[in-house]
C-alpha cells in the first residue's frame, strides 16, 4: 500500500514537472491534507458591465494553503460564464479541478461558494443578447453605472455550510448531474492571464497563508484581479472555522488511555453505579463489593472459626435452676417493696449457679410468709402475678 501510493506521488510530481509554467497555477495539484472552510466575507461592488464575478478558493504552494481572494472579472468571450474550480477527494489524495470558462456552467463539487454559486449553475446573472444581466439578489451591483438587473429570489434547499471540498471525510457527497456532465465535454477556455496573475499575487503574500491568518485571511476579496491594495479590497468577516495546521492537528488528536485499571473498578462496580445513575440521586444505593485482600479475607475466616468455638464451649443452665432462684426471690420481697429491674439472662444464669439447691427455704414456708390479698382467694403466688 505505501509502496503503490510512493507510485502514485511520483507519477504526479512527473506530471507536474511537464507542465508548462504559466498552466501550472490551477491545473494539477494533488495533497494529503483537506483545505480549510470557506471564510465569511462581503462581496466588493461591481466594476462595469461585462464583470462576471468568480469566487474566492483555498490554492495551495510551497507553504501549504493560501486564499485566493474572489474578484470580478472581464468574461474572455460574450455568452462565456466561469466554472469554479474545487478540491475533490480520490486515491487517498486531495485534487484540485482547476476553473474554466464555457457557455454552460458545469460541475463544482457542489460547493456552495455564495454569491450566485449555490452548489449547482449560477444564480448570479444570464446573457441576453450580447449583454449581461445581473441578479441584485446575489450581487453588489450599483444600478447607476449598470442598468441591465434584475431581482430573482435564490432559493437553497441545502443546508449552508462552508466546506471547501468534494468527497472524503466530512466532504460534500454531490454528484454531477447529466446537464453538467454535458457541459464538463464543452468547448472550454482556460483561466485568463489577469486571472493567474491574481492567483500568483495571492501565493506571494504571507497573510493569504492559512498557517499564518488561521482561516481569516486579510483580503478575502478585491473588485478587480490582483488589486490586493486600496479602499476596494474586502476584508474577512469571519472564518468560517478556526483553522489548525497538521502539526497541530497531530498534537490536538486524543491519545488512547492504555493504562490498567485501578483496583476495585471491577465491571460489576460499573455496573452498580450505571443502576445508581438511572435510578436518580435519592434512590437507595445498592451495595458496591469491596475486593478483600488475601490477607483480610484469612483474619475472617479465622474470626468466624473462633466465634463459633466459643458459642459452643459456654456451660447453657438447667432450666430447674433457673427457674427456682428467681422465683424465691421474688417471694421473699415483702409487697410493699417496688421491685427492682428485672438482670438480664446471663446474669439470672450465673445466680442459679452460684446459690445452693439446699439453701433455698422449703415452697410452702415461702408461700406462708406473705399475707393473703383482700378480696382474692388465697392460693400461691407466683413471680408473674408480682410483675403485673
Amino acid at each position: 500500500m505505501h509502496i503503490s501510493r510512493s507510485i502514485r506521488l511520483l507519477l504526479v510530481a512527473l506530471v507536474m514537472l511537464a507542465l508548462p509554467a504559466a498552466s501550472f497555477a490551477g491545473v494539477f495539484v494533488s495533497v494529503t491534507v483537506a483545505p480549510p472552510v470557506l471564510p465569511v466575507y462581503v462581496q466588493p461592488i461591481c466594476p462595469g458591465e461585462g464583470y462576471i464575478w468568480t469566487p474566492g478558493y483555498w490554492a495551495y504552494g510551497d507553504d501549504g494553503y493560501f486564499w485566493v481572494p474572489g474578484t470580478w472579472v472581464l468574461a474572455p468571450e460574450v455568452g462565456f460564464l466561469w466554472t469554479p474550480g474545487y478540491w475533490g477527494w480520490g486515491e487517498g489524495f486531495y485534487v484540485w479541478h482547476a476553473g474554466y470558462w464555457g457557455p454552460h456552467v458545469g460541475f463544482y463539487g457542489g460547493i456552495n461558494y455564495g454569491f450566485g454559486y449555490g452548489g449547482f449553475g449560477y444564480e448570479g446573472g444570464y446573457w441576453n443578447h450580447g449583454a449581461f444581466y445581473y441578479n441584485r439578489t446575489v450581487n453588489n451591483v450599483n444600478i447607476t453605472n449598470i442598468h441591465n438587473v434584475y431581482n430573482r429570489t435564490v432559493i437553497n434547499n441545502t443546508r449552508v455550510n462552508r466546506v471547501s471540498f468534494n468527497g472524503g471525510t466530512g466532504g460534500i457527497t454531490a454528484r454531477p448531474t447529466a446537464r453538467e456532465e454535458m457541459a464538463a465535454r464543452e468547448h472550454h477556455i482556460q483561466p485568463t492571464g489577469m486571472q493567474t496573475r491574481h492567483e500568483h499575487t495571492a501565493s506571494t503574500n504571507r497573510e493569504q497563508l492559512a498557517s499564518v491568518n488561521h482561516g481569516r485571511p486579510a483580503v478575502a476579496a478585491t473588485p478587480k484581479p490582483a488589486e490586493f491594495r486600496g479602499s476596494g479590497a474586502v476584508k474577512t468577516s469571519r472564518a468560517g472555522a478556526p483553522y489548525k495546521s497538521a502539526p497541530e492537528r497531530a498534537a490536538a488528536a486524543p491519545r488512547t488511555n492504555n493504562s490498567t485499571p485501578r483496583p476495585g473498578h471491577t465491571t460489576e462496580n460499573k455496573a452498580a453505579h450505571r443502576e445508581i445513575a438511572s435510578r436518580g440521586a435519592n434512590a437507595p444505593r445498592p451495595r458496591v463489593p469491596r475486593p478483600q485482600r488475601a490477607s483480610e479475607s484469612a483474619k475472617a475466616n479465622e474470626h468466624r472459626q473462633e466465634s463459633t468455638t466459643r458459642a459452643h464451649n459456654v456451660p447453657r443452665p438447667s432450666s430447674s435452676r433457673s427457674e427456682s432462684a428467681p422465683r424465691t426471690k421474688a417471694a421473699s420481697r415483702p409487697p410493699s417493696t417496688p421491685r427492682a429491674p428485672s438482670a438480664p439472662h446471663s446474669q439470672v444464669a450465673r445466680h442459679a449457679q452460684s446459690t445452693p439447691r439446699a439453701s433455698a427455704p422449703p415452697r410452702e414456708t415461702a408461700h406462708a410468709q406473705s399475707p393473703p390479698r383482700p378480696g382474692k382467694q388465697s392460693h400461691p403466688s407466683s413471680g408473674r402475678e408480682e410483675r403485673r
